[in-house]
């Protein structure tokens, strides 16, 4: 079983937060995630400003 990875460096962005963790493998891994119930949205990205573009582009489509 996999352990929840601690995320670091957790910032927000509206609804949106992203944060920085290492994977499995020990590689840096950054994820953008909204925290806005029933809106699912969630990716992993390798650099920190792919993930920030993310968080500050998404709209979630529950209102």
């Amino acid at each position: 079983m996999a352990a929840q990875p601690r995320f670091r460096r957790v910032i927000r962005f509206g609804p949106a937060q992203v944060g920085t963790y290492h994977d499995g493998r020990g590689r840096e891994k950054h994820t953008a995630a909204c925290t806005a119930p029933r809106c699912g949205f969630a990716v992993d990205y390798d650099s920190r400003a792919a993930a920030e573009l993310a968080a500050r582009t998404h709209r979630c489509p529950v209102r």
